[in-house]
């Protein structure tokens, strides 16, 4: 692992990183005898080694302060300010109403259609409510008269059987006395 000791802002040393060769930092690895002459300076970059480690060569990068040259290049102006006028500031305070007007304007249109949307809904709801009433109220009617139906023709069949028992009962009586004529 190398470390480094960085003496400068981190605009700077990425500057200075984009200086150093590549290729020379790789020699100086490969090449142990290119290590010995590796103190030097890069173009405003102190390279010094450090002792050796077992896990390898260490170096201290040294970046020395950026030059005024590179100060300038790196200033960015502010655009020079515009005269503001009382035109533009009322040419503004309109266009701002105007945005004002026309978002209260979309809001109001789109209340508008809510409440149309809800009140379309309620009569919906409420024809479908009268629809449900009617056809329960017929549904009602329906099975009232069947079950009026079914009662008067229980009752007929009563009567029938009724009747029936009694003219049997009328025959047997007349049997009966018949027999009792004829015995006697």
């Amino acid at each position: 692992m190398a470390t480094s000791a960085i003496i400068i802002q981190p605009l700077a040393y990425k500057e200075k990183m984009k200086e150093i060769s590549v290729l020379s930092l790789l020699c100086s690895c490969l090449y142990p005898e290119a290590r010995k002459n590796l103190v030097g300076e890069f173009q405003g970059m102190e390279v010094k080694p450090i002792n050796k480690r077992a896990s390898g060569q260490a170096f201290e990068v040294i970046l020395k302060p950026p030059s005024p040259m590179s100060d300038a290049a790196h200033c960015v102006t502010s655009p020079p300010k515009r005269e503001v006028s009382l035109e533009d500031i009322q040419k503004k305070l309109e266009a701002a109403e105007d945005r004002r007007r026309s978002q209260e304007a979309q809001v109001l249109r789109a209340l508008a259609e809510k409440r149309e949307h809800e009140r379309d809904v309620l009569l919906k709801a409420m024809e479908e409510n009268s629809n449900f009433s009617k056809m329960a109220e017929e549904k009602l009617t329906m099975k009232m008269e069947q079950i009026k139906e079914n009662r008067q023709a229980y009752l007929a069949s009563i009567m029938e059987r009724l009747q029936e028992k009694e003219r049997h009962a009328q025959v047997v009586r007349r049997n009966k006395e018949l027999r009792e004529e004829l015995t006697a």
